[in-house]
C-alpha cells in the first residue's frame, strides 16, 4: 500500500490509485429554497446542476471576487457542495447572510462525509462497470446507492479521474486499501489538472475568470443575475482579461511556496502563487495566477534570486493567454 501520510508527491504519479481528499468538506442544502438560494448566489445555472451532470461553479463579492470554488451535486431534492476545509466557516458565514431570505432552507455542514479522489479509469470501472462509459465528460454524474461517481478534469499527462463523493457512512464496496495513496498526490493530480484551491491568503482575491474557472465549466454567462455577476459578465463580453492562471514548476524547493507567494518578472511582482506542491524528484509544481503580457518572460518566486519557474502545460486551452496585454486588470 501506498503510503497515505506522506507530504511530498509522487513523480510520476501513479496511475491507478485512490485518496480521501482529507482537505474538502462537504456541505448539504436542503429545503424548498434550495435551487432559488443558490441559483441567486452563485456562476452556474441550477437547471443544469443533475442526477447525471455536477458542474463547478463559483460564489463572489458583489465585486466579482470569488469566496468559494466548488462543484455542485444533485442528491434526490438537495445539493451538495465542497469546499476547503480551512474556508468552511467562511464560507458558510458568507452564504448564511443570503439563504435567511429563503424560509424553510438550510445549510448544514456533513461532519461524516467524505470525497475520493480516484486516478485511473479501471478503478472507477471496479465501481459501476456496466455504465462507467456514461462518464464521458467533466461533470458527468452517476448516483450509485446513496453516493455519487463524477468524472472530473484529466490531468495535462492524460491522467483519467475520478471524485466519489460519500455524504454519509459509505454505501458501496470500498476501494482495495492496497490501492490508496497519500491525500498529497490527489493535491498534485489537482494541480496538474489546472484546478484551483482558494485559502484564506487568496480569498476574494481573483474574479473566477483569473482562476480559469469558465475553462472548466464553473461560469455560466447567460444564466441571469447572481451576486457579482456584472463584474464576471462585463470582463467576459469586454475582453478585459488581463491576468489568468498557468501552471509552472520550480527545482530545489523542500517546500512548497506559500499561496500568496509573489511571482517576480525584473524585480516586480507580476502574479501570485494559488496552489503548490513538492514532488519526490525535489522539484514543485504550482498554479499561479499571472498577467499575461509578463508570463512569457524569465519569472521567479519571491525574489530575483529565488528559485525560476518553468511554464507547463494545462490540459485545457486558455485562449485569453495567447494575446499579451500591455496593463494588468
Amino acid at each position: 500500500m501506498t503510503d497515505s501520510t506522506s507530504q511530498v508527491a509522487s513523480q510520476p504519479l501513479p496511475v491507478s490509485a485512490w485518496a480521501v481528499a482529507d482537505d474538502q468538506r462537504l456541505i448539504r442544502i436542503s429545503g424548498p429554497g434550495t435551487d432559488k438560494f443558490l441559483q441567486g448566489q452563485f456562476s452556474q445555472n441550477l437547471a443544469d446542476v443533475t442526477a447525471t451532470f455536477s458542474p463547478r461553479a463559483a460564489a463572489c463579492t458583489p465585486k466579482g471576487r470569488a469566496y468559494c470554488l466548488t462543484r455542485l451535486v444533485r442528491d434526490g431534492d438537495d445539493v451538495l457542495m465542497a469546499v476547503p476545509d480551512v474556508l468552511v466557516d467562511t464560507i458558510s458565514a458568507q452564504l448564511r447572510k443570503y439563504l435567511m431570505l429563503f424560509r424553510g432552507t438550510e445549510m448544514r455542514v456533513l461532519d461524516d462525509a467524505r470525497i475520493l479522489g480516484i486516478m485511473g479509469h479501471g478503478l472507477a470501472e471496479q465501481l459501476c462497470p456496466d455504465r462507467i462509459s456514461e462518464l464521458d465528460q467533466p461533470g458527468a454524474s452517476l448516483t450509485l446507492d446513496a453516493e455519487h461517481l463524477i468524472r472530473t478534469e484529466d490531468t495535462a499527462e492524460g491522467l483519467l479521474r475520478y471524485e466519489l463523493w460519500q455524504p454519509a457512512d459509505p454505501a458501496i464496496a470500498q476501494l482495495s486499501t492496497e490501492q490508496q495513496t497519500s491525500p498529497v498526490n490527489w493535491r498534485a493530480a489537482e494541480i496538474a489538472a489546472g484546478i484551483p484551491t482558494l485559502t484564506p491568503d487568496t480569498l476574494e482575491t481573483y474574479v473566477p475568470q483569473m482562476l480559469n474557472w469558465q475553462h472548466v465549466g464553473g461560469v455560466h454567462f447567460k444564466k441571469g443575475c447572481y451576486t457579482g455577476q456584472e463584474v464576471i459578465a462585463r470582463m467576459h463580453f469586454l475582453g478585459q482579461l488581463k491576468k489568468s492562471l498557468f501552471r509552472f514548476s520550480a527545482e530545489g524547493l523542500e517546500t512548497p511556496p506559500a499561496p500568496g507567494t509573489a511571482v517576480l518578472a525584473d524585480g516586480k511582482s507580476v502574479g501570485e502563487v494559488i496552489s503548490s506542491v513538492v514532488l519526490a524528484d525535489d522539484s514543485a509544481q504550482c498554479l499561479a495566477v499571472i498577467r499575461h503580457d509578463a508570463a512569457e518572460g524569465s519569472l521567479h518566486l519571491e525574489s530575483t534570486s529565488g528559485p525560476s519557474l518553468r511554464r507547463l502545460g494545462l490540459p485545457y486551452p486558455v485562449p485569453e493567454q495567447n494575446a499579451a496585454n500591455k496593463s494588468d486588470t
